[in-house]
This record gives C-alpha cells, structure tokens and sequence, in this order.
C-alpha cells in the first residue's frame, strides 16, 4: 500500500465526495478512449449507498481528503459463476474488486485497493471491459492472471481476471 494512502470504510455522509470520483473516473475513461463501460448513469448513488449500507465500500485517503473508492465484496459474485474460459482456482474463498474509481489527483489507488484485499483474501477477482485498457494493465502489472469472459445480468462481456496470492 502506497505510504501516504489510507483505507477506510466509506460511510453515508461522503456520498458526494464519492459521487465527485466516480464522474471524474468516468471522465479519465472516456479521454483514454473508453466509451463504453459505466453508462447510462451507472454507478448510480444508490449502488453506492447499498455498498455503504452493506459495508463493502472503502474510500481511499491521502492525509483527510478522500481521493479514491472500490468495493470490495467478499462471497461469490454470481456473474463469475460461468466463465468462458477458466478460474485459476475454484477452491479458495475470494473477493471481488468492483466500482473502482480514483479522482486523479494522486496514483496508486488500484495497488492500494489490491494491497488491501490481499491482506483479507488469497484469492482476488476482478472484471473490466474490453476498451478499460488502463485497467487492464493494472491488472496484469500487479500480478493478476487472465481467465476468460464473464457476462454482466445485462448480458454484457467482461474481461475477468484472478489474482492467487504467493502464486507467481
């Protein structure tokens, strides 16, 4: 985890700063040609709040300014139930990174966010669309391994990655 990044659980009252990263990810993405993934209003304030309220939403700090987000979600993620293709491993409890989104002022939020789950989890899963280039090389440069396409409830492709910690 980056030095001078801190996660804590996001709570209610930071929803607009929250709100704020996510329209300035949405931004980055489409600047580095991705136009197609978190449309339509997605995610929406209240996908946020149920992560809150469910308590899987980390914010990100940089001294008391919120600078990043995710959700870590623990359990099976029921898109990742059919994969074309295959999951390194199937045995071991994992987590999934979703919604992760970063205001640009600083760099290492996803390594951060990885950082993280690694210290819960040994198994990290995580998805992305074909044009989240960035994404994907963040994937890949931390360690994750490709596995296939998952497909969202609303039929869309995603390219699916896992992470094994200790696994090189």
């Amino acid at each position: 985890m980056a030095m001078d990044l801190l996660i804590k659980k996001s709570k209610v009252e930071d929803i607009k700063q929250l709100m704020k990263i996510y329209e300035q990810a949405i931004l980055y993405m489409r600047r580095c040609g991705n136009m197609n993934q978190w449309n339509n209003g997605y995610p929406s304030e209240s996908i946020i709040i149920s992560d809150i309220n469910n308590a899987v939403s980390y914010s990100v700090l940089q001294g008391e300014k919120i600078v990043g987000v995710f959700s870590m979600i623990p359990g099976e993620d029921p898109t990742y139930k059919v994969i074309e293709g295959k999951w390194i491993n199937t045995g071991i409890p994992y987590v999934t990174i979703h919604r992760i989104a970063s205001d640009g002022s600083c760099g290492g939020i996803g390594r951060t966010a990885f950082d993280f789950a690694k210290r819960y989890y040994d198994s990290i899963r995580i998805d992305t669309h074909k044009d989240n280039v960035k994404m994907q090389d963040l994937v890949i440069s931390y360690g994750f391994k490709y596995c296939g396409i998952i497909y969202l409830q609303s039929g869309e492709p995603r390219l699916a990655y896992q992470y094994i910690k200790d696994e090189k």
